[in-house]
């Protein structure tokens, strides 16, 4: 069903291939109102993260969304590697696409984030798909920004499922343990988490992806095209069959109300910023939630948890349908 009525959208990403698909699912969602996308440094860095973003932008005809690239190192100055192995050379399976035609702002990511923020007069809503080190930027310039946004969704962290940088840690969360820190305690009206917990359990497959290799707009073949890549990976690391899974496109169906989930229990939830085997994790504390209790005591996020699966053949119809 079409998005009634959004609040604008800001997507925070460091475009590797799930955040592609999953700015080219918004693109092709009827009433999404993406309004600016900011990058980071993450799957890649924060200057190529953009000129992908720019690339993808493009090829789903939305070259006029602005785009900044923001932090090249984590709150406290260190430089993770990029994931190639997960996202290949440049950060999208090694596809090679024309150069765009715009450029990022000449400002930063913050400096974007906050304008964009700040101009939306029905407040705006943000999706985090990438380490979270603008936003936490962008609080400390700005504190009353939690005011600004109605809903922030964060695709990040793992609550039972395990780690996919540590034994306990979730790349988006870990990566910059400090500022998700930072981010999950500055009191947002409404923050939504989505953990590996549920992306790892909504699944794209190789039919998925042959359909939209097969499709009418460039936007499904690109998703099909940059999509083998990380097929590979996830073969080869993560899954029993040829596929991946639906880490920033199942977010991004979440914040946008496309996907209802099935149980997203308000929790506390902080994160792990001390050196050590736990550095990075997520910190939920799930007391409770079997006896149906609404909301924990001094609960800070709604977790998504459980989801229905069909999330993959809806996104798949969305990229694959000839007109947006």
């Amino acid at each position: 069903m079409p998005v009634s009525a959004p609040r604008p959208l800001l997507v925070d990403c460091d475009t590797g291939i799930d955040d592609a698909v999953a700015l080219l699912y918004l693109c092709r969602t009827p009433g999404v109102d993406l309004r600016a996308v900011t990058t980071v440094a993450g799957n890649t860095t924060a200057e190529r993260a953009a000129r992908n973003t720019l690339q993808v932008l493009e090829t789903a005809g939305r070259a006029d969304i602005p785009v900044a690239a923001g932090a090249a190192t984590t709150l406290r100055g260190d430089t993770h590697p990029e994931a190639g192995f997960v996202h290949g050379d440049g950060g999208l399976g090694g596809v090679a696409l024309p150069a765009p035609t715009a450029a990022p702002g000449p400002g930063t990511a913050v400096e974007l984030l906050l304008r964009t923020a700040r101009e939306a007069e029905a407040g705006i809503d943000i999706l985090a798909t990438a380490p979270l080190t603008n936003l936490a930027l962008a609080l400390r310039a700005e504190p009353r920004l939690p005011e600004w946004v109605g809903r922030l969704t964060i695709m990040g962290g793992a609550v039972h499922h395990p780690g996919n940088i540590s034994p306990l840690a979730e790349a988006n969360i870990g990566h910059d343990p400090e500022a998700a820190a930072a981010v999950l305690a500055a009191g947002w009206r409404d923050l939504t988490l989505v953990p590996l917990d549920v992306t790892m359990r909504e699944n794209l497959t190789e039919a998925h992806r042959q359909r939209l290799l097969a499709c009418g707009n460039p936007a499904g073949r690109l998703a099909g095209e940059i999509l083998d890549f990380y097929f590979t990976f996830h073969e080869e690391t993560a899954l029993p069959f040829r596929g991946s899974a639906c880490h920033d496109p199942l977010a991004a169906g979440i914040a946008v109300g496309e996907v209802t989930p099935r149980a997203a229990p308000r929790l506390p939830v902080t994160v792990d910023t001390a050196d050590g085997a736990a550095r990075g994790a997520l910190v939920a504390d799930t007391r409770g939630i079997h006896r149906g209790y609404p909301a924990q005591p001094g609960a800070n996020a709604a977790v998504v948890l459980e989801t229905d699966g069909t999330f993959p053949e809806l996104l798949v119809d969305r990229l694959c349908r000839i007109r947006k």
